[in-house]
């Protein structure tokens, strides 16, 4: 199978509330068959006999336990699809739709409660269908009861679950922790320094973490010295947003065709039938497009693995939609931009000049363009500071997250910290035509206002 379909294959079911079920089910059919066998030999061995068993129930009373469990889990399935249903809307409405597919349907607490639920329901279904006049099957009512008492408590332990996910703080910080993943396997080594040379050394703590070097505008600048490319390859599929790159094998196939590839769009970008893809510099003949083209996977909406940009994107979209006057909500606003600090603070202390990829000989091998500095602090505050600087909470919160910046990370990182500091407080002088709203408005805060009026966080 080529790389993009596994990828696309592990994105849907890493995503798919059905597959477990489905799984619960072929697990149902096989434990079903075992527990009868081992059923009849303890039967046969004097275990138990039919009258008293292991709970010494009648007929009656095992097709009552059997048709309160498969009436139960029913409802279980029900009620937990029904209510995931309406979650998916208040999240989506509330927060935003880009966090029902990171963080909803990926929940496993969700997904595995109902594969409990489809199995006790068909197993203990079974049970009572097999059952004659007579016999009662003891050891399969005995253990229905237990899946059915396993069920309950799982019932149970998915309502409060399912009551604490939906919280504005769970959310965020599931987003927050899944952002942190990704920034550790996209720029796995720390910061060097503005003006440090790169190093060439190569580790694989993970699939990305290959030596990178060059920044933005560099880079411009040796692409204009390497000249225009000797081929381009062209987007053949459906219009759709670039998900994910191997980086690994695309280093490989260019080691082995002595070229250099380079990647036009960005991980995140959308990408039209027939836009740039690939650009080779070198002889495109040794190239294999086919596999070229395997080696980038494709989909309708982007994910986290490889684009690191993407938590910010959905914090922020939290907090713009917690703005908005329609919620006005900036206390949920104030909690996004405490999981902005934290990933900030990460991205500041990595090294993000990932551009160049070189093979284990140090020669440049692939173009991988990512987001720079400048691109994570705009991203971080401009929007935020648009939406929400009339409200003292905010202004105050990216004060203090601001300064806590400036005090914890390099130098170089400083001028663009400044700026967006610079530019809250134009904003400010604007907004608050009181000076001791203006005063209040301009004191750091981390927790918008009720915390002291200081930046420790």
């Amino acid at each position: 199978m080529p790389w993009n379909r596994w990828y696309g294959l592990k994105s849907y079911v890493s995503s798919s509330l059905w597959i477990v079920p489905l799984v619960a089910v072929a697990i149902e059919l096989v434990v079903k068959r075992a527990s009868e066998i081992l059923g009849a030999w303890m039967l046969r061995s004097g275990f138990y006999d039919l009258q008293s068993g292991f709970m010494g129930l009648s007929m009656a009373g095992a097709r009552a336990s059997l048709d309160t469990i498969v009436t139960a889990n029913l409802s279980f399935v029900v009620f937990t699809f029904g209510s995931l249903l309406v979650a998916i809307q208040v999240a989506g409405g509330q927060y935003t739709p880009r966090i029902i597919a990171t963080t909803l349907l990926r929940d496993n607490g969700i997904r595995y409660s109902v594969g409990l639920f489809m199995f006790t329901l068909l197993f203990a279904n079974r049970t009572l269908s097999y059952m004659g006049e007579t016999a009662v099957h003891q050891f399969q009512v005995f253990l229905s009861l237990l899946f059915g008492l396993a069920s309950f408590l799982v019932f149970l332990f998915l309502i409060d679950h399912a009551a604490r996910l939906l919280r504005p703080v769970s959310l965020v910080g599931l987003i927050g922790e899944q952002g942190i993943d990704v920034i550790e396997s996209v720029y796995p080594n720390p910061t060097r320094g503005a003006d440090s040379p790169p190093s060439r050394k190569r580790r694989a703590r993970s699939p990305l973490a290959w030596v990178f070097k060059g920044e933005p505008a560099q880079m411009e600048a040796r692409s204009g010295k390497r000249g225009a490319p000797d081929r381009t390859l062209t987007h053949l599929g459906r219009s759709k947003v670039l998900l994910a790159v191997n980086l690994r094998a695309l280093v490989a196939e260019a080691q082995r065709a002595g070229v250099i590839i380079e990647l036009v769009p960005q991980v995140g970008d959308f990408v039209a039938t027939g836009e740039p893809l690939f650009c080779i510099y070198g002889d495109p003949r040794a190239i294999d497009e086919e596999r070229l083209h395997a080696l980038a996977a494709f989909g309708t909406e982007r994910t986290m693995e490889q684009d690191p940009m993407f938590s910010f994107r959905i914090l922020v979209d939290v907090a713009a939609k917690a703005l908005s006057p329609a919620i006005n909500d900036p206390t949920t606003a104030v909690l996004a931009i405490d999981q902005l600090h934290r990933l900030l603070r990460q991205v500041g202390l990595r090294d993000l000049r990932a551009e160049e990829i070189a093979d284990d000989s140090g020669a440049v091998r692939v173009i991988f363009r990512t987001p720079n500095w400048e691109d994570f602090v705009n991203i971080s505050f401009r929007e935020i500071r648009l939406f929400g600087a009339g409200s003292l909470q905010i202004p105050r919160r990216l004060i203090a997250m601001i300064e806590n910046l400036v005090r914890t990370l390099p130098e170089h990182r400083h001028a663009a910290l400044r700026t967006e500091l610079e530019l809250l407080d134009r904003t400010l002088e604007k907004l608050f035509p009181f000076p001791e709203d203006l005063a209040l408005a301009r004191t750091p805060d981390p927790q918008g206002i009720g915390g002291a009026s200081n930046s420790r966080k």
